[in-house]
């Protein structure tokens, strides 16, 4: 793709899932060095099998990203080792949905909060500070069109998935001119196994792929998008 990321640390949190494997991989192939963190060790054996030659630049963290102390320590090891932290990607999500607010149980709420709110706040607080102290450093948040179109029996996800696009924004806001820039993209139903078995009867040539949706993430990442902070953009797929 030609982005110029030779050389760079990038952190990819749940760089091991259906998404963030392929922004790993995608990185990984651009010359960067990647650390991920995960939860099962199984996907991160597959993904540096999969990485081959380029696994030689690939770490990997088992680290619970809720966890403010857990978070701090991971960052401050990996800017003790590396020059700088150029790159944070945060691709960690769930979904829960099916059921009307008023039959969705309290731990459905808090379980969508946690995982895609809770753990993104908790890692662009702790990523943006070296970043701010290098004066460089791009980031870059997955949210779901579901922050922004609030379909019906999906409550705790569209507003778990709204409150950090929001969170987000307003970060934007306090990095003008810090040389930080950060940017979301808002994909629709990401096409992975996950979501396929899901939904076995939905239309999946219409759902972008995670290799399309790493290479928006990549451009967002150069300096090829230097210009673009505080956006948030709509990757839909096919129609």
């Amino acid at each position: 793709m030609n982005v110029s990321l030779s050389g760079k640390l990038v952190l990819v949190t749940g760089g091991t899932g259906g998404l963030g494997r392929a922004v790993s991989l995608a990185f990984l192939a651009e010359g960067a060095r990647v650390a991920v963190t995960y939860r099962n060790p199984a996907e991160f054996t597959q993904l540096q099998q999969d990485a081959g030659s380029f696994a030689g630049s690939l770490t990997g963290h088992a680290v619970d990203v809720t966890n403010e102390s857990a978070v701090r320590d991971l960052i401050a090891s990996l800017t003790a080792n590396h020059t700088s932290l150029d790159v944070f990607v945060n691709t960690i999500g769930g979904y829960a949905g099916g059921e009307t607010v008023w039959q969705q149980d309290a731990s459905t709420l808090e379980r969508m909060f946690t995982l895609n709110f809770r753990a993104s706040a908790t890692m662009l607080r702790a990523a943006v500070q070296p970043m701010l102290a290098q004066k460089s450093g791009a980031i870059i948040t997955v949210s779901s069109k579901a922050a922004l179109d609030h379909g019906p029996r999906s409550s705790a996800y569209s507003a778990s998935k709204a409150a950090e696009l929001a969170f987000v924004g307003s970060l934007a806001g306090e990095l003008n001119g810090t040389g930080v820039r950060v940017n979301s993209i808002v994909p629709s139903i990401i096409d992975t196994d996950a979501n396929r078995k899901a939904m076995p009867d939905a239309d999946f040539s219409t759902w972008p792929k995670p290799e399309e949706l790493a290479r928006v993430i990549l451009f967002l990442a150069s300096d090829q998008a230097s210009a673009i902070h505080g956006a948030a953009i709509p990757v839909y797929g096919a129609r």
